[in-house]
């Protein structure tokens, strides 16, 4: 299904208008996450209409509602810590996802008066708008879930290495939180600096005892060299031109303390 088939069945149309967000500082991990939260409440309360938050992370592991069941949990989240990431539960299902200042987080609040409609197909048609964004930047990017990836899923995007095609990894991750009156789809893009995010990674998933392979934890910037996270932000706000009118406002008028 192309953008244009996918862009009809979504609320990301001409005719809306929508409000870009820039964050240009961490607000520290846990006030991150409840941030977006804080926006979709806003959202569906009609304090704000449809908006774009972008912002780079401070470095966290956020896990999913079953990691914690795990026997392990506590050891993983130590794990986290000796390696200078927060650890952090969220709202939504999946598997731990680890993210810092080399990534970028794109959350996309809308009110919405049925918005369990159409939920599933927002996976699909941000999974391919956040995989083209990529490729207009020179990332060879495809929605998919690779073998082994981390926090695995249908609509993740992965890359491929231009010179060797089965090198494949994960560098987009989405999760979407649904309330009455209004849904909140967060992306995170890893695009800089996956050592860490890797060796996190590796030591939070060996305590919680889930197999996974390693080398699907890359960034964008290994496959194409000098990529920049200012760069993939640009091209997401383009991307998002295309399917929205787009305004901007300072973060300050949109951040409650």
């Amino acid at each position: 299904m192309t953008i244009r088939e996918l862009s009809n069945m979504q609320d990301v149309k001409a005719d809306r208008t929508l409000t870009v967000v820039r964050q240009d500082h961490t607000l520290g991990a846990a006030r991150d996450l409840e941030f977006g939260l804080e926006l979709l409440t806003l959202a569906r309360t009609g304090g704000i209409g449809p908006a774009l938050r972008l912002y780079r992370p401070a470095p966290t592991v956020a896990f999913g509602q079953r990691d914690t069941r795990l026997p392990g949990f506590e050891a993983a989240a130590e794990a986290c810590r000796d390696h200078g990431f927060e650890p952090l539960v969220r709202k939504a299902g999946g598997r731990a996802a680890a993210y810092h200042e080399g990534t970028l987080v794109v959350d996309h609040v809308m009110p919405e008066a049925d918005a369990i409609a159409g939920s599933k197909s927002r996976f699909a048609f941000f999974g391919e708008l956040l995989a083209q964004t990529l490729r207009d930047v020179g990332v060879q990017a495809a929605v998919g879930e690779i073998p082994g990836e981390y926090c695995p899923g249908e609509f993740s995007v992965h890359g491929t290495h231009p010179a060797d095609p089965t090198r494949q990894v994960k560098l987009v991750g989405t999760a979407q939180r649904v309330v009455s009156g209004g849904w909140l789809f967060s992306s995170v893009i890893v695009v800089e600096n996956s050592a860490p995010i890797r060796a996190v990674l590796t030591d939070t998933y060996a305590a919680l005892g889930l197999d996974w392979e390693p080398a699907t934890a890359g960034a964008a910037d290994d496959l194409v060299p000098g990529l920049t996270v200012q760069a993939v932000e640009d091209a997401v706000v383009a991307s998002y031109a295309a399917h929205a009118s787009l305004t901007y406002t300072d973060f300050a008028s949109v951040y409650r303390r």
